[in-house]
C-alpha cells in the first residue's frame, strides 16, 4: 500500500455549550481518533509498501478557531494537525511521508455550508474536486502543510500572531449576528 487518505469528519452542530458531551465525544472520536486508529490498523501494509504517503484532511479550523459554533470542531482539527506533525517524524525512518491538506468549507452532504449562500463568503466554499486535487498535488510535491486555498493561511499566522484581538473580533462579530438571527 501506498497512500493512504483520512478524510473521515463531521461536523459539531454547535459550540461547547450548546452540545451534549456524547456529540462532542463523538466529534473528536471521528475527526481526531479516527484518523490515529485508521493509521494505526493500515501501517503495516504502508511499511511493506514504502515509499509510501499518509494523508490527513484537516480544516483551516485547525489553525484558525472562530468559537461559537466551531469549538469542538475545531479543537478537533487542531489535534489532527498536531498529530500529523508529531507522528511525521516518527514514520520518516519508515519511508512514509505525512502530509495534511486543509480546506476551508467544502460542499459536502452533512457541513453547514448553506450558511454561506448569498453571502460574499459564498465564493470561499470549494468544490471537493478542488479538495482532492490538492491532495494529490500535496503528495507529488511532498508538501508536509498545505491548505486548499491559499489565502487560508493567513487566518493561521493572524490567530497565532493577535490571538487576543481575535477573540475580541469573534466575540463582537458572534454577538451580533446572534442578534440579528432573532430579529433585534
Amino acid at each position: 500500500m501506498h497512500l493512504l487518505v483520512s478524510n473521515a469528519g463531521i461536523p459539531g452542530g454547535g459550540g461547547f455549550l450548546d452540545l451534549p458531551p456524547e456529540r462532542i465525544e463523538q466529534v473528536i472520536a471521528t475527526n481526531y481518533l479516527g484518523g490515529i486508529w485508521t493509521l494505526r490498523a493500515f501501517l503495516p501494509l504502508l511499511e511493506a509498501g514504502a515509499p509510501s504517503d499518509v494523508v490527513n484532511v484537516a480544516s483551516i479550523a485547525g489553525v484558525y478557531s472562530v468559537g461559537g459554533s466551531s469549538g469542538p470542531y475545531a479543537a478537533s482539527k487542531h489535534a489532527q494537525l498536531a498529530f500529523s506533525r508529531g507522528v511525521a517524524a516518527e514514520l520518516a525512518p519508515r519511508g512514509i511521508r505525512v502530509h495534511s491538506v486543509s480546506p476551508g468549507p467544502v460542499r459536502t452532504e452533512g457541513f453547514p455550508q448553506n450558511r454561506f449562500q448569498g453571502t460574499p463568503f459564498e465564493r470561499f466554499v470549494l468544490q471537493p474536486e478542488r479538495v482532492a486535487e490538492s491532495i494529490l498535488r500535496s503528495v507529488e510535491r511532498g508538501k508536509p502543510e498545505s491548505f486548499v486555498f491559499g489565502a487560508y493561511r493567513l487566518f493561521g499566522l493572524l490567530q497565532a500572531t493577535f490571538p487576543g484581538t481575535l477573540v475580541r473580533l469573534n466575540t463582537r462579530y458572534g454577538r451580533r449576528a446572534r442578534r440579528a438571527r432573532r430579529g433585534k
